[in-house]
């Protein structure tokens, strides 16, 4: 039998990757319901595993103004999902929450109640959060150094199970009581046991440590590794390491977050993909790019003229909040040899090299090419990050999933309510 992969829908939210206004999308923002649900319930059409929200504890800014893609504002992911419980039956509902800005009590309860909510269907992103300009926004502010914060998480972690495993299956608990470096709580908790035992947990880490976290705790990794080469390796390292933590390579799937663009040729599909970077990447959003990487003020630059010729400033931080691209001096030696090579403006560059096209060809082309990447051992399946939001998601399932499920590599129907079922994952013994 062909080895099965999985899929599930992430919400992309406010990006430039995300294209709103596309004439082939309909009408919608990041903060009406209706866009929710209209991706969650295409999802569940498709019979994907879950659907994917990310977290955003703070608006943007760039040179002390709010980012433009964040004026809208940011909902609160536990929320939405709760909502979106109400309106599907089977999809999973997965939540990004920080372990930084959190507290496990309360945390716990919010996932539990989702997981009853949604009859079993509740999952946590656990990410870390370790800049100050975040953490204005909380009490503790930035004080967490950032060599601490898979420390702290791993505490959480293993709280919020304890927690969880404190209500016996039926009914009935016992106090609890943790004291540790981060954390010290004691008390009853308050939310009977959950159908799946525990939310299923995701984890999205590339660094070492974060490796290391996900083989210890982790039911879900989720990657940026788009490409056959360096997915093979990162699913070859992770999986190694579980059996340190007794666990089996089947306990964590991994799921790379990929695009996909579609064509009735693959002519077609070049072309499709050429018009959304071109959209995506404004000449304003390339400015704010290159302004980004080079930590300079860069407003007098043309950006269909070549990229600047200054070094960047290390130290010039005039995006706040916005993930960095790498060393800035290694960053810019890519690009400039990358313009030089290919005779590329300031902003083609920008859209050559922030591309994050996985996918593109007829429908036949992406089934395959999804297939032969699981059966490669480079993924357990795949985070669709739908470019046109939120009917991008809709040619996907109506065009690649029957070509997935003809070539028996992806279910036809669901064969449980919950996501651990989904996902074939057991679920987790109570201890007493």
């Amino acid at each position: 039998m062909s080895r099965q992969l999985h899929l599930a829908a992430h919400f992309p939210g406010v990006n430039n990757t995300t294209v709103w206004q596309d004439p082939r999308s309909p009408r919608g923002s990041q903060i009406d319901f209706s866009s929710f649900a209209h991706v969650a319930r295409v999802a569940e059409r498709g019979r994907f595993d879950f659907f994917f929200l990310a977290e955003g504890l703070r608006l943007r800014e760039h040179k002390g103004a709010v980012h433009d893609l964040d004026v809208v504002g940011r909902p609160e992911s536990v929320t939405v999902l709760a909502a979106l419980a109400a309106v599907t039956e089977r999809l999973g509902l997965a939540a990004t929450v920080s372990a930084t800005f959190n507290e496990p009590y309360e945390l716990a309860r919010r996932l539990a109640s989702l997981d009853h909510l949604s009859a079993g269907r509740a999952a946590w992103n656990v990410v870390t959060t370790s800049d100050a300009f975040t953490g204005e926004n909380f009490r503790r502010g930035g004080y967490l150094d950032h060599a601490d914060r898979y420390v702290r998480a791993a505490e959480f972690l293993a709280l919020a199970r304890g927690l969880w495993d404190s209500r016996a299956p039926g009914g009935g608990g016992r106090p609890f009581a943790h004291r540790g470096r981060h954390f010290t709580v004691s008390g009853e908790f308050d939310v009977p046991r959950s159908p799946q035992g525990h939310p299923v947990v995701i984890q999205a880490g590339d660094s070492e440590e974060g490796r290391e976290f996900a083989a210890s705790a982790a039911d879900v990794v989720f990657t940026r590794y788009g490409t056959l080469e360096a997915g093979r390796a990162f699913y070859t390292d992770v999986k190694r390491r579980l059996a340190a933590y007794g666990r089996r390579p089947e306990q964590l799937k991994i799921m790379p977050g990929v695009t996909f663009v579609l064509g009735d040729t693959a002519a077609e599909a070049q072309e499709r993909a050429h018009a959304l970077r071109e959209q995506q990447i404004s000449p304003q959003t390339a400015l704010l790019t290159l302004e980004q990487v080079w930590g300079r003020d860069l407003s007098g630059l043309d950006p269909d003229g070549p990229l600047p010729t200054c070094d960047p400033d290390p130290q010039g931080r005039l995006a706040q909040g916005r993930v960095a691209l790498g060393d800035p001096f290694a960053v810019v030696a890519r690009w400039r040899a990358l313009a030089e090579a290919k005779g590329l403006s300031a902003r083609q560059t920008v859209i050559e090299a922030t591309g994050r096209q996985s996918f593109i060809g007829t429908p036949q082309h992406v089934a395959e090419a999804m297939a032969q990447f699981v059966a490669a051992g480079a993924a357990d399946g795949f985070i669709l990050v739908p470019q046109l939001t939120p009917g991008g998601l809709d040619e996907f399932v109506d065009r690649v999933v029957p070509l997935l499920q003809e070539r028996g590599v992806f279910r036809e129907e669901y064969t449980g309510p919950t996501l651990r079922d989904h996902l074939g994952l057991e679920v987790p013994v109570w201890k007493g």
